[in-house]
């Protein structure tokens, strides 16, 4: 198994607010990754997103020590995500500086039994096989909404203007529920997690030639993200890419 994540501000925004960790428990031999997009003013969104992946982060590495059961594995998730949800909403309400923020969070739990992948917001997981690139999330947005009710096509979305609007997010009310997703990673598939800067600079088609055209993972996510920059980047760009 391996894993690796990077980071960048991108061309146009002044500061990152996106988060990326990992953590690996070589007894289990079970890996934890989370990407977090933050929104809300200038420095609020940053705080959203840092608050929301050590939290989360921190909950779930004391329950990968103890369950390898993959519905097990999905509650802590769940109460991980509850966790977060408050820390940030209990801060956007106690400090006016970081009032309305929030943030998206995507995660993955990769297991020798299985794959659990949790999401709130438009930040995204991609399963990758040699041949075939499938989005496993679903968006929260205000597009997806559109596209679910015949009001848009898939295509016209990439162009709406209301593209980047979210319907749910971490921190904006008392309650947060993810959706989850099980896989089953076979031996040299990859998983990738990423920002919305990242999804919306590079089809899916360069995914797929990046991902499995042979490099290791560290190389391949900053190829990733380099050419997101070369397009103009004008959000930030957040790439964490796992190879079982």
């Amino acid at each position: 198994m391996e894993f690796y994540g990077i980071s960048d501000r991108g061309k146009v925004r002044p500061l990152n607010q996106d988060v990326c960790q990992t953590f690996y428990d070589a007894v289990k031999n079970s890996a934890l990754l989370v990407v977090c997009d933050g929104m809300g003013g200038a420095k609020a969104g940053n705080i959203a997103s840092e608050m929301a992946a050590e939290a989360f982060t921190a909950s779930m590495k004391s329950h990968l020590a103890e369950d390898t059961n993959i519905i097990d594995i999905m509650q802590h998730m769940g109460e991980a995500v509850k966790l977060a949800n408050t820390q940030v909403y209990d801060r956007s309400m106690s400090d006016i500086d970081c009032a309305g923020m929030g943030t998206t969070l995507v995660a993955a739990v990769v297991t020798p039994g299985g794959t659990v992948v949790a999401n709130v917001g438009d930040s995204r997981a991609y399963h990758v096989t040699a041949n075939q690139v499938t989005q496993v999330t679903k968006d929260h947005s205000v597009v997806e909404d559109m596209i679910d009710r015949g009001d848009l096509t898939r295509s016209e979305a990439s162009s709406h203007p209301n593209r980047n609007l979210i319907t749910r997010a971490l921190g904006t009310a008392l309650d947060a529920e993810p959706d989850f997703f099980f896989l089953n990673l076979q031996s040299g598939e990859y998983l990738l997690l990423c920002s919305d800067g990242l999804s919306n600079m590079l089809s899916e088609q360069v995914l797929l030639n990046e991902i499995s055209g042979g490099a290791n993972v560290q190389e391949t996510c900053e190829k990733l993200v380099r050419l997101a920059n070369m397009k103009g980047a004008p959000d930030n760009v957040t790439a964490v890419l796992i190879q079982k």
